[in-house]
């Protein structure tokens, strides 16, 4: 609502096209997991899908983030938990691991979108 008193800024983090996302054969076999990734991160927007939603410059940033410090160090954890027998290891690596999954699905979801947008129409 804008009232006179205030001016809507777009934020570089969170600017999005207008229109509909593009969405691809790779994006439809990611997209559950992308979807159920965010519904449990609380991060769906008006509790839509990604299907019509687009991935935010921040969003795709952090999921990437995410990937590279929980995800891959997660990894680690469980061959480590798995060559020394230790369990609560193996479980915060398994954990971590899903994680990273989770956050990798957004990710590239994001990135897909970006891409066949820029993508020569044929």
């Amino acid at each position: 609502m804008d009232d006179g008193r205030c001016t809507r800024v777009s934020y570089p983090w969170t600017r999005v096209p207008k229109d509909l996302p593009p969405l691809d054969p790779a994006q439809e076999r990611l997209l559950p997991l992308a979807d159920f990734f965010m519904g449990l991160m609380w991060s769906r927007p008006g509790g839509l899908s990604l299907r019509t939603t687009w991935v935010t410059p921040a969003t795709l940033w952090l999921s990437s983030g995410v990937v590279a410090l929980v995800g891959l160090p997660g990894l680690g954890a469980i061959a480590y938990g798995i060559g020394t027998g230790q369990v609560l290891v193996l479980l915060a690596g398994l954990l971590a691991a899903a994680l990273g999954t989770g956050a990798g699905a957004v990710a590239i979801y994001g990135v897909r979108q970006r891409r066949l947008v820029r993508a020569p129409q044929r």
